[in-house]
């Protein structure tokens, strides 16, 4: 059953915010993001049309709020595998959902220059160059229109600096201490991660990770969904599994009951694989990954203060990826 509550995030959570602001129950931003205000807005609702009132948007308040309408599921589960899990990480990576996360952009705060979109690919891994460089050829009006008279400075950075000039250009243009982008740079960046042509080209972009990750589920033998977004994040976050770790995860696997149920031994071994691969992380972000791959391996869980559930939000869960 669908129900939209605190922590989801999302189109329809904007939908429920402008209804709510059009009745003049809700005050706050339209900003997709079911967090208190929204409700305290959804129980005042409620409230005034004799719902039970628990501040979360399901069937029947869904039906009272839209004159009829039946609730809708996510339109992210109706999406291919690979966009669901794509969703999923860009989420974890940006906090925020489709299509916002395209758009997800931060500084130089760990060491990467300038992160960007929904993978968040970067100057410092040399990443997000290609991408840029794929929307100017592809669609050099559109990029020239949106980076205006900056648009030569960009293609300047991207076809003759080198990498070390890349870098100190990408840090000249944000807060050497707080690392925010300045404008107009932030407002260009942001209006190129909400065309779709750019949109386009990342997810594109993803699906090489994508194979990857389905490889690496075929490397353990695990076949459902949840793995297939688990390895993804694994790919995005990490790169890989080191050859040590995957030693390790394999003796693991060896002292697994061995009467366990086809799902429940696919979710062990998930769990067994997200925590080793977290303990081989820089003890500065051990617990991040950890939150991010038992969330993955577990259906659900809180990461970086949003409540995730797979199935729910996402459709993904313990059927075959294939």
């Amino acid at each position: 059953m669908t129900i939209y509550l605190r922590g989801w995030k999302g189109p329809e959570v904007k939908r429920i915010q402008v209804r709510l602001k059009d009745l003049e129950y809700y005050k706050g931003p339209i900003d997709g993001n079911f967090g208190g205000g929204t409700e305290r807005a959804v129980k005042a609702y409620q409230r005034s049309k004799g719902l039970i009132v628990d501040g979360k948007a399901g069937p029947e308040t869904w039906t009272s709020l839209f004159d009829g309408e039946p609730i809708p599921k996510p339109a992210i589960t109706q999406k291919p595998l690979a966009q669901r899990c794509l969703a999923l990480t860009g989420s974890f990576e940006t906090g925020r959902m489709i299509p916002d996360c395209f758009a997800g952009l931060s500084g130089d705060f760990d060491g990467q220059g300038m992160s960007f979109g929904v993978l968040q690919w970067s100057f410092g891994q040399g990443t997000l160059q290609p991408l840029l460089k794929e929307m100017d050829a592809e669609h050099s009006d559109l990029l020239r229109d949106i980076f205006d008279e900056e648009y030569e400075t960009l293609i300047e950075v991207l076809e003759e600096n080198g990498y070390e000039d890349q870098m100190a250009w990408v840090r000249s243009i944000q807060h050497p201490i707080k690392h925010y982008i300045y404008e107009p740079w932030r407002g260009y960046f942001k209006t190129l991660g909400w065309t779709k042509e750019f949109q386009k080209i990342q997810t594109k972009n993803s699906l090489n990770l994508y194979q990857k990750a389905l490889d690496l589920c075929k490397e353990y033998d695990l076949w459902s969904g949840r793995a297939a977004a688990l390895m993804f994040d694994i790919k995005v976050q990490n790169g890989s599994i080191r050859r040590d770790v995957r030693l390790t995860i394999k003796q693991d696997f060896g002292n697994l009951k061995p009467d366990l149920d086809r799902e429940s031994l696919e979710v062990e071994k998930m769990r067994i694989i997200a925590n080793r691969r977290a303990e081989a992380s820089n003890p500065k972000w051990v617990e991040d990954v950890r939150s991010r791959k038992l969330c993955c391996a577990n259906g659900e869980g809180t990461v970086h203060g949003i409540t995730y559930h797979l199935e729910r939000q996402f459709r993904i869960g313990l059927r075959p990826f294939s």
